[in-house]
């Protein structure tokens, strides 16, 4: 085992915050005895540039440090490889530490912990989900041009929640979270379900009128929605929650239901589990991890032990 774990920093966080942030992690690491280099970058394209020479050299670790932006960078580097990954989780969200049992802002104790995981072999293999537009589509060659597709680790998301995002992305103010509310109340005004057509591990076409669909390796998203509350991110399958055509009243009423786990219950959802999943809907976009992944078709794939997690 290297001595040597690397930091994962926001490139993009303001006036040296990201570094600051990481300094209790670093401090209680070089106090466990391993030398800690901290990999950042001018920006996202540079930094995992960056880190994956820093996987090709042999760091013994990879600590995400910030939100579940961060998370899924560091993933596109460290998916498929024996390089473990910790979260120092100082994010918004943070949805992919929560779903792991991981802390959340204490750095101190999440690289305390990330130490004592990393020399007491305390690792868990988890499954991640791979993006790859549908064949013919723009962009389909995949992440980076590689062709293997673009990993995430909590859920990806279709639909109604995407067009609050596509909302919100392009509203300068207000600042903050405040923004994306103010995008759902603007598209709950416009709000349509969407004819979608889904097909599940190469099954026959299910077309649907729906809401939104979200495609689970984690639980929740947005900072505590539990769209997909039963997913579990070892068992090599997809949560799939299918939120059919509910009218404004309705979505309403469920929306709430959500940061519980609860909807699951209500008629207009429904849940399936698939390997691979395919979604097509005109005028939707898709995310995963709150990263944009393009408009709609898209596949995802469930890759079993894709991940070598540090555990506390």
């Amino acid at each position: 085992m290297s001595a040597e774990i690397t930091l994962f920093v926001n490139p993009t966080a303001g006036r040296g915050r990201g570094a600051r942030v990481a300094q209790p992690a670093a401090s209680a690491l070089r106090a466990a005895g391993f030398c800690v280099r901290t990999v950042s970058g001018a920006d996202a394209g540079d930094a995992l540039a960056q880190l994956r020479t820093a996987v090709r050299e042999g760091t013994g670790a990879v600590l995400a440090v910030g939100g579940d932006g961060m998370v899924s960078l560091a993933l596109q580097a460290l998916a498929g490889t024996l390089v473990p990954l910790g979260v120092i989780a100082v994010g918004t969200g943070n949805d992919f530490a929560r779903a792991m049992g991981l802390p959340v802002r204490d750095p101190e104790q999440a690289g305390r912990l990330a130490g004592e995981a990393l020399k007491e072999g305390r690792i868990r293999e988890i499954d991640l989900g791979r993006v790859n537009r549908a064949e013919g589509a723009e962009g389909a060659e995949g992440a980076e041009g590689t062709g293997s597709g673009t990993w995430y680790g909590t859920v990806l998301c279709s639909g109604f929640d995407s067009r609050v995002n596509d909302r919100g992305n392009r509203m300068r103010l207000p600042a903050g979270r405040f923004k994306y509310d103010l995008a759902m109340i603007a598209e709950l005004a416009a709000f349509r379900p969407f004819p979608y057509r889904i097909t599940l591990d190469d099954g026959p076409v299910i077309e649907t009128e729906a809401t939104l669909v979200a495609v689970g390796n984690g639980s929740s998203y947005g900072g505590g929605m539990r769209i997909c509350a039963d997913a579990v991110p070892d068992d090599g399958l997809f949560d799939i929650t299918v939120v059919g055509d509910c009218t404004r009243a309705t979505l309403l009423r469920v929306f709430p239901r959500v940061y519980r786990g609860t909807h699951l219950s209500h008629p207009k959802v429904t849940v399936h589990r698939a390997r691979k999943v395919t979604l097509e809907a005109a005028g939707s976009t898709a995310y995963a991890d709150g990263e944009p992944m393009g408009p709609l078709p898209v596949t995802a794939e469930c890759v079993p032990a894709a991940l070598r997690l540090l555990m506390p």
